[in-house]
């Protein structure tokens, strides 16, 4: 059987204040997981900053070829 309940923030947070001692240690050691989810997000972040870019002259020549391939269109 599932249940599913729409509260608002502010409530969550007035029922997670009433919980006892030992089920907020619970909470908080799951919310700090998520947290620890959210930060190989920034691992990816800085894989792609780290990741090989295009250099000028390459730029340059794909900049050249799209135009060619414009101008054969219009033909």
């Amino acid at each position: 059987m599932q249940i599913q309940v729409d509260i608002g923030f502010d409530q969550l947070v007035k029922i997670a204040k009433r919980l006892p001692e030992n089920q907020w240690t619970k909470l908080k050691e799951e919310v700090e997981k998520v947290a620890i989810d959210f930060n190989d997000s920034t691992d990816l972040e800085a894989l792609l900053l780290s990741a090989p870019t295009f250099e000028k002259n390459q730029l340059n020549e794909i900049k050249k070829t799209r135009k060619a391939i414009n101008q054969w269109r219009k033909k």
